[in-house]
């Protein structure tokens, strides 16, 4: 107990000395909690040159914003720090494909005359399957994918937390994906018979 309180002591009188702009207890934060940044970014993505972002990206806030936010826990300050750089890149990085991109990677790689038709047909499909999704979850996936709205945005919008958003987004896109594999795999089929 002695230990966590003499760290927090510790932590407490560089960050007073962060506010103050003392380069040198910034130098002290990032050595003491770099890698523990970073693992936490790390074992959610498990790549490390993101990670290595993340954890910049999360001591690049604490230098910036050291003199403008109290903060009471420094260590669970920068895993959530951490954890919303993860959530913030894996958005950025759109592992969602938006519509148009998912449409365009079944087009017919054999060029076929047909190609043309059958993109149109997936294109019908696809909206109709989009149109098959509970309420919720369908204006939520149309707004971050034809109005191109951030979380955050969709949220505001629609008075939800940002959680809420992205959890049912998350369902929405798992159904679409599992019903996207089944049209590919039958659209792959068509063409190479």
């Amino acid at each position: 107990m002695y230990d966590d309180n003499s760290h927090s002591l510790e932590d407490n009188a560089l960050l007073l000395q962060l506010s103050e702009g003392n380069k040198h207890a910034f130098d002290i934060l990032y050595n003491k909690y770099w890698k523990q940044v970073f693992n936490a970014a790390y074992k959610r993505l498990n790549n490390i040159e993101q990670a290595q972002d993340i954890a910049q990206d999360v001591f690049v806030q604490l230098w910036t914003r050291g003199s403008k936010t109290q903060i009471d826990n420094l260590p669970a300050y920068l895993m959530v720090a951490a954890r919303n750089g993860v959530f913030k890149k894996m958005e950025k990085e759109a592992k969602y494909s938006a519509l148009p991109d998912a449409a365009e990677q079944l087009e017919s790689p054999f060029g076929g005359a047909d190609s043309g038709v059958l993109h149109q047909e997936f294109l019908i499909a696809f909206n109709a399957l989009v149109n098959t999704l509970p309420t919720q979850q369908r204006i939520i996936f149309k707004m971050r994918f034809e109005e191109e709205l951030s979380s955050q945005q969709i949220a505001d919008q629609l008075e939800l937390s940002p959680k809420t958003v992205r959890n049912q987004l998350g369902k929405a896109l798992s159904t679409l994906r599992s019903s996207m594999l089944l049209m590919h795999l039958l659209l792959f089929l068509y063409q190479t018979r």
